[in-house]
């Protein structure tokens, strides 16, 4: 049952109390830290509990074979980008917040229908909500790919960006560390597997102060206390994400830039002119990458012209094809005929083990 908000925010005061009244040091560092995850939870809870009384916020329903959102600061060219990338038209214009709703689009690339959403500009402090921030990232929270959107003569906005989605617990092209727990009826707090860097003492502390008191835990990847509290109370998101470089042609200095901004955040960054379309098929390229996915080709009998376009993960093995042509054809399946760039020949017959690759043409075998 989902607490009323008015019992919601009185929690939230005795939290926020107590963690002003806490003097910050090392010996604190992680009663605040098991506080501040307390009080991002009970800001959750009081968001759920408001969208049940009034169901504000937006509905983003997802189509086609991956989906990519935009975002940036207002301004930036978000509008003129999905306008040249995908089949719709966004409104633009030389002013802030002309995007006050999700816009949808669709990119086409290598056969594959990839979904591309235009969010509304955030500003600063969006992660507290302000010009509707927590909405527009609660829903580009569900997208595959975010492409930042940055002005090139605003660098700083990237910076600003990564603030906001950090105050969420939005972690960008950073691997989630592998964390397994099964919490158990008595035994206290065992720690089976610990290559987090985190001292035993400061895990077990961490578990009691989020109410968990019998658990065995494995954590098999380097981490934060910060990082760990955000995980195991639920809230930490992992996403990958690639930068727009936007109005290269006003700045001279794009590759410089570009190149700064890529080591400095170890994120791949394409420099694009969206109004005069400069670099957009590098762009394309570049999501399509970033998704994991590739285009094979199904030919329903060796000999027959019509190929029919199937997206697949890229690490797809005949067996997955089979799986997602039909899910009980995979237990029918002899082999498959393969011609492409993972054959070795045209026309070769393969098991359901072998990886495909892009581009590849395949015909199923079925046991007689």
């Amino acid at each position: 049952m989902v607490k009323p908000p008015e019992t919601l925010t009185t929690k939230l005061d005795e939290l926020q109390e107590e963690y002003s009244k806490t003097k910050q040091n090392k010996a604190t560092n992680l009663h605040l830290g098991i506080l501040r995850a307390k009080i991002a939870q009970t800001k959750k809870d009081i968001i759920t509990a408001s969208k049940k009384r009034h169901g504000t916020g937006f509905f983003v329903k997802k189509t086609g074979d991956a989906t990519v959102a935009l975002v940036g600061f207002p301004s930036t060219g978000k509008s003129s980008l999905i306008n040249v990338i995908a089949n719709t038209r966004s409104k633009t214009a030389q002013y802030a917040f002309t995007t006050t709703s999700i816009i949808p689009g669709t990119m086409l690339y290598k056969d594959a229908h990839i979904q591309v959403f235009d969010m509304p500009g955030l500003i600063e402090d969006a992660h507290l909500g302000k010009g509707g921030g927590k909405m527009v990232i609660s829903a580009a929270k569900s997208a595959d790919l975010i492409v930042f959107v940055i002005d090139i003569n605003q660098i700083q906005q990237f910076e600003k960006l990564m603030k906001e989605l950090n105050a969420l617990e939005i972690n960008i092209n950073k691997k989630k560390p592998y964390i397994q727990m099964n919490e158990q009826l008595t035994g206290g707090i065992r720690i089976e597997v610990n290559k987090s860097g985190l001292p035993e003492e400061d895990i077990k502390e961490i578990l009691s102060g989020l109410g968990i008191h019998n658990v065995l835990i494995s954590i098999w990847g380097k981490t934060s206390d910060d990082e760990l509290i955000s995980i195991i109370s639920g809230k930490a998101i992992y996403m990958n994400a690639i930068v727009a470089l936007n109005k290269m042609d006003t700045n001279p200095d794009y590759q410089k830039i570009a190149a700064e901004l890529s080591r400095r955040y170890n994120i791949k960054v394409v420099p694009i002119s969206a109004t005069n379309k400069i670099n957009i098929d590098e762009l394309k390229e570049r999501i399509y990458g970033e998704l994991g996915i590739m285009t094979i080709y199904l030919k329903p009998r060796i000999g027959a012209e019509q190929l029919t376009p199937m997206i697949l993960g890229t690490s797809a093995t005949v067996g997955d094809a089979g799986k997602k042509f039909h899910t009980q054809i995979v237990d029918e399946l002899k082999c498959a005929v393969i011609s492409g760039p993972s054959a070795h020949f045209a026309n070769e017959r393969v098991g359901i083990a072998h990886r495909l690759k892009e581009g590849d043409i395949i015909t199923f075998i079925k046991n007689k």
